[in-house]
């Protein structure tokens, strides 16, 4: 049987996916969340999320707060579903943080923001933002820790959901003839320095990695 680690504990639906199409599965959390108590302010109108981490981490300083008038402007589906689950208008949902940033430089120039990241969020959306003179603050909600493991053993395919999964897992394991998929470019271009045979998913969400590390194997049989 070929066996895959994933380097993100799966909810059931996605376990379930997975072990359905007959291919072993190992799983752990490459990456440690940690929210810090920090004073998000309530004042702004329009808030910046690019992870659900992000939202989380607003939801838990606003608790009890009146922030039914903001604005919310948001990187992934599965980001502006948890959003709107929690009461937030979303404005605008991109895949990614340079194509929300530049909506935003195009369409919101004159107005101010509020980002809300954690400490390893990438640069694209502040210096796109910043280029086009829009006004922003940021404040950082949480932090991201490596969670390094090591593996006593061999897979045929390594599932990665970020850069910074890449580098904990690589901290005590190393990367030799595994398939590697994920999720998006970027995390595809950390896994770059290590291996040759990535695949992509086509939408950056845990379900197509899924499922194009599903038909990868499947072809192989």
């Amino acid at each position: 049987m070929k066996t895959v680690l994933s380097t993100k504990i799966l909810t059931p639906s996605q376990k379930e996916l997975f072990l359905n199409s007959g291919l072993g599965l190992v799983e752990y959390n490459a990456l440690k969340i940690e929210f810090l108590d920090v004073e998000i302010p309530l004042r702004c109108k329009n808030y910046i999320f690019t992870s659900k981490n992000a939202v989380k981490g607003f939801l838990q300083q606003a608790q009890g707060s009146d922030y039914s008038d903001c604005q919310t402007f948001c990187v992934g589906e599965k980001t502006k579903r948890f959003l709107e689950e929690n009461g937030l208008k979303v404005i605008k949902v991109a895949d990614n943080s340079a194509d929300l940033a530049h909506f935003i430089a195009k369409n919101h120039q004159n107005e101010e923001f509020l980002f809300v990241c954690g400490n390893l969020r990438r640069e694209e959306l502040p210096q796109i933002l910043s280029e086009n003179n829009v006004q922003y603050k940021e404040i950082e909600a949480y932090r991201i820790h490596l969670n390094t493991k090591r593996f006593n053993r061999e897979f045929d395919g390594i599932l990665f959901f970020s850069p910074s999964g890449v580098r904990s897992y690589v901290q005590d394991n190393q990367i030799d003839g595994e398939s590697i998929f994920c999720i998006g470019e970027t995390t595809a271009a950390e896994a770059a320095k290590y291996s040759k045979q990535i695949i992509v998913a086509n939408r950056p969400t845990v379900e197509n990695v899924l499922v194009q590390a599903i038909n990868h194997f499947k072809n192989k049989v």
